[in-house]
């Protein structure tokens, strides 16, 4: 029979997630700072980034000590990590941090919430990142375009 799912852990961090946005809107409001309308550009950067933070939190190297305690074996490279089942919390919270869909939705929130919190940094946070979502979808495609032109290349020394 199937290991049922940590649905307590799941409610839990689910409750966390919803009173954190609810602490950030009244921190917001105690501080007398308007919430400014996010406009498509505002929309379309804090996509890039939360894009780019959540490829970073899930997969990459330098990231893999917050992935570490919550993942079967070691974690390093984001590739076949799995959660642990130590305990029911773990488990869910290894859910999270190696699924970048999953993490992706903290991540967005984390970064509104800097970008209403301290608007400067947030801005900057979420430029940089975005930025580097840019650069990776560049390079994506760099290799894309280069790999096809050496193909082209080796057909038409062979013939």
């Amino acid at each position: 029979m199937p290991e049922q799912p940590p649905y307590r852990a799941y409610a839990t961090i689910a409750g966390a997630f919803v009173a954190s946005l609810g602490a950030v809107s009244g921190l917001a409001a105690a501080r007398k700072r308007p919430l400014q309308e996010l406009t498509a550009i505002d929309l379309a950067l804090l996509g890039l980034a939360t894009f780019k933070a959540s490829r970073t939190v899930a997969r990459d190297k330098v990231t893999s000590f917050v992935r570490e305690p919550f993942v079967e074996g070691e974690a390093y490279d984001g590739e076949g990590e799995r959660p642990t089942h130590e305990t029911e919390m773990k488990q869910a919270i290894g859910e999270l941090v190696t699924c970048t869909r999953c993490i992706g939705t903290w991540v967005g929130a984390g970064l509104a919430s800097t970008q209403i919190l301290a608007p400067r940094t947030g801005r900057l946070l979420t430029a940089v990142l975005a930025a580097g979502a840019v650069n990776d979808f560049l390079l994506a495609g760099f290799n894309t375009l280069t790999a096809k032109a050496n193909e082209l290349e080796q057909r038409a020394g062979r013939n």
